[in-house]
C-alpha cells in the first residue's frame, strides 16, 4: 500500500500548475489519508475526470541534447601501479691502483661523457718503468731485424776473400811438403825435421782452409731459423711487458664508464687512495626504468603490454612511449608480487633531463585479457540515484523521446566507460542536456554532435 507521505508527494506533483488541480489534489490527499487502497484509486479516477474536464496537464518543453552512439569494442582490465624512477645504469667507479690523487675534475650534479677523466693518480714511478721497458723492446726489435736481414754483401765478400787466402796458403804448403818429401827420399839436402815441419804446415793450412770454407758457407746461408725464432720470441715477451705497464698506467687515469651524471663524490685532490676504493658514483639518465610490483595473477598479461607512464612532478609534460623491458622471474614470498621493469626514453630539458632518479611514477598496465564490452561516453552517465543510468533517444516518425536505462559501470578507457544493461551497439545516448531530462520527455537532437 502506498504510504501517506508518498501519496502526498504524488498528489503535490499532480496538483502543481492551477487552482483547480490544487483543490483536487487536496481532496485526493484527504481521501487517501482516511480510506483504503480501493477508495484512493477511485478518488484518483475522479481526479482524472476533473482534470480532463478542466485545463490539460502541462507537459515539459522539449529538451535540446547532444547524443553519441553506444560502441561495442574490446577492452581489458588495467591497473595503476606506483613505482620510482630509476637510472638505467648506476656505476660506483673505483680505483684499480694505489696512489695519490693529483686531479679531481668533477662535482656531484655535473654531467660527464663516456671516457671523460674523473680523477688522476700520480704516475711518476710507472712512467719510468714504462720508458725502460720500451727501450729494451727497441733493442730486441733491432736484434731481430739484423738476423732477418741476413749477411751483408761486405760480409760475404770478406768471407770469400778469407776462403781464397786459406786455399792459396794450403796449396803452397802442400806443394812445399811434396818437394821436401821427394828431396828427403832421394837423400838430397832435406832433413827429417824439415820434412816433418813441411808436413805439419801443410796439414794445418788444410784445416784452416776447411774452417774458412765453413765460415763462407754460413755467411752465404745467413742466420739459422732457430736464432730468428728465438729473437722473435724475445720481442714478443718484451712487447707484453710494455703492454702490461701501459695497462697499469691507464688505470692511474680514472674515467667515466658512460654518459651520465656524477651523483656522489668519494675522494678529493691530494687524498691517498688504495686499490678498490671508490672515487665517484655515476648514473645514466638518457633512459630510465621504473620498477613496479605486479601481483602473480596479473603478471602474465604485462610482458607484451604497452604501459602508460605518468609522473606527477612533470604532469604538464607528455612522456615518450614506454615498454616493459623485463619481468624479474622471482616473486616476493610475502606479497607474491613480481618486479616488472618499465623503460622509456628521458626527454632532454635544458642542460639536463626531464625525469630525475627517485621521482614518483605511476604505471598503467593491463591485469586481465581482452573481452568485448559496450562503451558509452562518460558524459552520458547520470548519477545520483540508486543506480547509474543513461538516456537513450528513441525516434518515432519526427518525434524523439528520451528513455531512461539503468546500467552498471565497469572499466574506463580514456573518455569512454564500460556499461552493462539493456543497451545495443549503435543506439544513441544523451551526452549533454541529460542532467534534468525526464523519462519520456521529447528531445531535440543537435545535428552533428
Amino acid at each position: 500500500m502506498t504510504s501517506p507521505l508518498q501519496l502526498q508527494r504524488n498528489i503535490g506533483a499532480f496538483g502543481a500548475g492551477s487552482p483547480t488541480r490544487r483543490r483536487t489534489a487536496r481532496a485526493v490527499f484527504a481521501s487517501g489519508a482516511t480510506a483504503g487502497l480501493a477508495t484512493t484509486v477511485l478518488v484518483f479516477a475522479l481526479a482524472g475526470l476533473v482534470a480532463a474536464s478542466g485545463t490539460a496537464v502541462a507537459q515539459p518543453p522539449p529538451a535540446t541534447v547532444n547524443v553519441a552512439p553506444v560502441q561495442e569494442d574490446t577492452i581489458k582490465a588495467s591497473q595503476t601501479f606506483v613505482g620510482t624512477v630509476m637510472p638505467l645504469r648506476t656505476s660506483s667507479v673505483g680505483s684499480a691502483v694505489d696512489g695519490r690523487i693529483i686531479e679531481f675534475n668533477v662535482r656531484a650534479g655535473r654531467e660527464v661523457k663516456e671516457g671523460q677523466v674523473l680523477a688522476q693518480v700520480l704516475t711518476g714511478t710507472i712512467e719510468i718503468e714504462l720508458a725502460g721497458a720500451k727501450a729494451d723492446l727497441k733493442l730486441r726489435q733491432e736484434e731481430l731485424a739484423e738476423l732477418q736481414a741476413g749477411s751483408r754483401p761486405e760480409e760475404k765478400d770478406q768471407a770469400k776473400a778469407q776462403l781464397l787466402a786459406a786455399k792459396a796458403a794450403m796449396d803452397y804448403a802442400a806443394s812445399k811438403y811434396e818437394r821436401t818429401r821427394k828431396a828427403f827420399a832421394q837423400g838430397r839436402a832435406a832433413t827429417e825435421d824439415e820434412l816433418q815441419e813441411a808436413q805439419s804446415l801443410s796439414a794445418g793450412l788444410a784445416q784452416k782452409y776447411q774452417e774458412s770454407l765453413a765460415n763462407y758457407k754460413l755467411v752465404m746461408l745467413g742466420p739459422r731459423q732457430e736464432k730468428i725464432a728465438q729473437a722473435q720470441a724475445q720481442v714478443l715477451i718484451q712487447q707484453e711487458a710494455v703492454r702490461l705497464l701501459e695497462d697499469r698506467l691507464a688505470k692511474y687515469t680514472i674515467r667515466a664508464p658512460f654518459d651520465g651524471y656524477v651523483v656522489r663524490e668519494h675522494t678529493q685532490k691530494g687524498q691517498w687512495i688504495k686499490s678498490g676504493e671508490l672515487v665517484a658514483e655515476v648514473i645514466e639518465l638518457a633512459q630510465v626504468e621504473i620498477e613496479v610490483q605486479v601481483p602473480e595473477d596479473a603478471v602474465a598479461y604485462v610482458e607484451q603490454a604497452t604501459p602508460t607512464v605518468t609522473v606527477d612532478a612533470v604532469a604538464d609534460r607528455k612522456l615518450p612511449p614506454a615498454e616493459v623491458s623485463r619481468v624479474v622471474p622471482r616473486a616476493d614470498l610475502r606479497s607474491r608480487t613480481f618486479p616488472v621493469m618499465v623503460r622509456l626514453d628521458n626527454p632532454r630539458q635544458g642542460d639536463g633531463y626531464l625525469l630525475k632518479a627517485g621521482m614518483l611514477a605511476k604505471v598503467h598496465l593491463p591485469v586481465a585479457g581482452q573481452r568485448k564490452a559496450l562503451l558509452v561516453p562518460k558524459d552520458a552517465l547520470v548519477l545520483g540515484g540508486r543506480t547509474p543510468k543513461v538516456f537513450v533517444v528513441d525516434k518515432k516518425g519526427d518525434v524523439a523521446t528520451a528513455r531512461a536505462v539503468p546500467v552498471e559501470i565497469g572499466l574506463s578507457r580514456e573518455d569512454l566507460i564500460e556499461v552493462t544493461g539493456p543497451l545495443q551497439a549503435g543506439e544513441q545516448v544523451v551526452t549533454k542536456g541529460n542532467e534534468r531530462l525526464l523519462p519520456g520527455q521529447v528531445v531535440n537532437v543537435i545535428p552533428g554532435k
